[in-house]
């Protein structure tokens, strides 16, 4: 199971489409999940070797990938790059310790980026089942319940580099993201005429609610208790698979 979980319904058992297989909540799950709120910070901050991992284990997989084998060459390209420039650092006292310093502050603070993505989806609600069944769930509506802005003023784009505006992103995935602040104003403004919410707290506030909503299901992780089937259910698990 990942080591996040915003959302208690993922307890238990579930397949994952993504992942093309059944995902269960065992004992490191149910302990890592528990103290989400804590970890997530430091992991963020390690996060993108994650990235360079799941790239790699994507295009050695028989998965299809568009051009996989001009991805493998730019990975490659990327990694040889990368360890010549570090190779390349001139070194003090510490010798090569202060190449590993430089590698670790350098992706701690590409770690910001995960940060950021995570702030505009972890805090908001979470869809199960077949989306797009009446006028409460429909498309746009759905955009806005589970997507949120960064608000921030202007001159500060260049820090969020567009990504402060998650609702547009995802209403226009295509769209240029020196145009996304304007599609912004036009968004709200047609929000407030249907009654539709549009949230875009400050950046701390943000973080704010992403901790505390982490925390919320850190604490349903901690109440998990071990099923027949080998792996922890909760109650929201046995409910839906007509148990209890």
């Amino acid at each position: 199971m990942p080591i996040f979980a915003v959302s208690p319904e993922i307890f238990g058992r579930f397949f994952s489409s993504y992942h093309q297989h059944w995902v269960e909540t065992d004992a490191a799950a149910r302990f890592l999940v528990s103290y989400q709120h804590w970890l997530f910070y430091p992991i963020m901050a390690f996060a993108r070797f994650n990235l360079y991992a799941q790239a790699w284990l994507l295009l050695l997989s028989d998965e299809y990938v568009h051009n996989k084998k001009w991805e493998m060459v730019a990975s490659a390209g990327f990694i040889a790059w990368l360890s010549s420039l570090v190779a390349y650092i001139p070194v003090g006292p510490w010798g090569n310790w202060e190449r590993v310093l430089y590698l670790l502050v350098s992706h701690n603070v590409a770690g910001l980026l995960h940060v950021q993505i995570c702030l505009s989806h972890f805090a908001m609600e979470t869809y199960h089942g077949v989306p797009y069944k009446g006028e409460e769930d429909e498309w746009f509506r759905m955009q806005l319940a589970t997507t949120l802005n960064i608000d921030c003023p202007a001159w500060l784009d260049w820090f969020h580099i567009g990504l402060q505006f998650q609702i547009e992103h995802h209403l226009w995935p295509r769209l240029p993201r020196h145009n996304l602040r304007y599609a912004s104003k036009l968004v709200q403004e047609f929000c407030k005429e249907q009654g539709v919410n549009y949230h875009m707290p400050k950046w701390i506030d943000a973080q704010f609610d992403l901790v505390a909503h982490m925390k919320e299901t850190a604490m349903k992780a901690r109440d998990l208790k071990r099923g027949d089937a080998g792996f922890y259910e909760s109650p929201i698990w046995e409910g839906l698979n007509a148990q209890g």
